[in-house]
């Protein structure tokens, strides 16, 4: 079972990605936002940061920068429907990062996070 912060500011996406994780055996804390994303990864220790890139205020490229300032170990999982476009506006990503493109089905994603928990 793996520690994981979720950050997603579709409401009816976040909700589908909590479950599925947690029915999958993983506990996770999601946020709406970076803002309190951010402020749980201050406080707490997560396995895994799992964050769409575009968000309002503080979008998932930053929140992963200072995420991993704060915590080299913790790995990374960007989830976004425009990865093309977000990853190449020339903002550093933290090393080892991974990318899972919209739409994925539920499964897809598991598989990823077991995938990236295990390497």
């Amino acid at each position: 079972m793996s520690k994981i912060l979720l950050a997603e500011d579709d409401d009816a996406m976040r909700t589908f990605l909590s479950a599925s994780l947690r029915r999958a055996g993983h506990d996770v804390q999601d946020f709406e936002d970076g803002e309190g994303a951010l402020a749980a990864l201050e406080r707490e220790v997560f396995d895994l940061l799992l964050t769409d890139i575009v968000m309002p205020g503080i979008d998932g490229i930053e929140l992963a920068r200072r995420g991993a300032e704060l915590d080299p170990a913790m790995k990374i999982v960007f989830i976004t429907g425009f990865a093309a476009v977000a990853l190449s506006g020339g903002a550093p990503t933290p090393a080892g990062a991974k990318v899972l493109s919209k739409p994925f089905h539920l499964r897809e994603l598991v598989d990823e996070v077991e995938r990236v928990m295990a390497a």
